[in-house]
């Protein structure tokens, strides 16, 4: 059967060989240009950035001006030298890029915001190892001039406190200009920057410095806030900022016991819901998270760390959303969410990246028609048509 086959092989015309071979080139080539590219134009196109309340006299020009178009994702987590393989780097790294590179010219935000854990190996890597990453992090992750992009620290970037060094802060700091208790204001919006592994509370010197900083920063913001006629003589000489109730971003999460009420498609596995948080490891501690809500009376807090979607809302007003991993390494389903924000309102909604099971679906699915169509070509598989004609033929004679 198959000395046959072979010799039909040779016989057919060189022609027809070459010709059913560029259609194979053509179909696999297709199937690659689809899977590794154009599926995140697929996807990507069908988020919509959320609408905001106005003002009641805002002309909807106004509104559309006065509205920050912001990008929240965390937890990228680049594969360093010591326990990254080149293949799984080269994977992951490819769908990261491709996925922020098709927002960015899709959405086309005003400003990106990643919540840390930028690098997975940035609490140990050597200095010619930060670089490299450090390099491979500004070719992924590059912008327009039209785009602001913030970065915020996180454990796997300087380490857990036990880890954290002077060196290895000012290292980070020194690249993506982060310090703690850093203001960004956008179109009159104050977001506060927190080195959340810095809130140990021991008083070590990297975690009283930054207190002293967010300390120094709540008073200016809480003295932008008070009304013009309020008479406060330690706010006479300080600085005034926008009077909008800031926005706090940070790695670790507020003080929750477990991920037990969070819901959604892409929260913790059930199995792993009713975990209970460890304090100062998988979220701040209780006191370190009641300073910060004093501090600063936030709107919203945008966090980090646990890889899983969640939504809590802390003394029944204050919300927090922690933001789920970019990587597909470490989600099926990745995403980012997309804000709407004014000095007064915003509106957030999440944009769910390809998942990577349907990728591979894909993948197999071609890969089996791939085969039929080989076997088919070369007479090992009759197609169905032929087989019933072939059995008529013999039927009648």
């Amino acid at each position: 059967m198959l000395s046959s086959s072979s010799t039909t092989v040779k016989n057919l015309p060189l022609k027809r060989r070459l010709c059913f071979l560029l259609k194979l080139v053509c179909f696999v080539s297709s199937v690659l240009i689809f899977c590794e590219f154009l599926i995140y134009y697929v996807v990507i196109f069908q988020c919509r950035w959320p609408d905001v309340k106005g003002g009641a006299h805002t002309s909807e020009k106004e509104t559309s001006a006065s509205v920050l178009k912001a990008i929240i994702l965390a937890d990228t987590h680049l594969l360093g030298e010591i326990k990254g393989h080149w293949l799984d780097k080269l994977r992951r790294e490819w769908q990261m890029e491709r996925s922020f590179q098709t927002a960015l010219w899709l959405l086309q935000p005003d400003i990106v915001f990643i919540l840390g854990d930028v690098f997975d190996e940035g609490k140990w890597s050597s200095p010619q190892a930060w670089a490299d990453d450090v390099r491979r992090f500004r070719k992924m992750f590059k912008y327009p001039v039209s785009t602001e992009l913030v970065v915020i620290v996180g454990n796997h970037d300087i380490g857990f406190h036990y880890e954290m060094t002077t060196y290895k802060v000012n290292r980070f700091e020194k690249v993506f200009n982060f310090t703690s208790g850093k203001l960004v204001t956008r179109k009159g919006i104050n977001f506060v920057l927190v080195n959340s592994v810095a809130m140990e509370g021991d008083g070590c010197a990297v975690c009283r410095t930054s207190e002293a900083k967010l300390v120094a920063l709540s008073h200016k913001l809480n003295c932008s806030q008070q009304k013009p006629n309020h008479s406060n003589k330690g706010c006479r000489d300080v600085e005034k900022l926008p009077a909008s109730e800031p926005i706090l971003l940070q790695h670790y999460p507020l003080y929750r016991k477990s991920d037990a009420e969070c819901t959604g498609e892409d929260s913790a596995p059930p199995e792993e819901k009713n975990i209970p948080f460890k304090e100062k490891y998988d979220v701040l501690s209780q006191e370190a998270s009641q300073k910060l809500l004093w501090w600063f009376q936030p709107r919203l807090i945008l966090s980090g760390h646990t890889h899983s979607a969640c939504e809590v809302l802390h003394a029944g007003k204050v919300p927090e959303i922690s933001v789920p991993s970019f990587s597909w390494r470490n989600r099926n389903n990745p995403s980012f969410i997309m804000g709407s924000i004014t000095p007064t309102d915003f509106s957030l909604q999440k944009c769910f990246l390809p998942f990577e099971s349907r990728v591979f679906t894909i993948y197999c699915a071609a890969g089996a028609l791939l085969v039929i169509l080989v076997l088919a070509h070369v007479q090992l598989l009759t197609p169905p048509f032929y087989f019933a004609q072939r059995l008529i033929s013999k039927h009648k004679a």
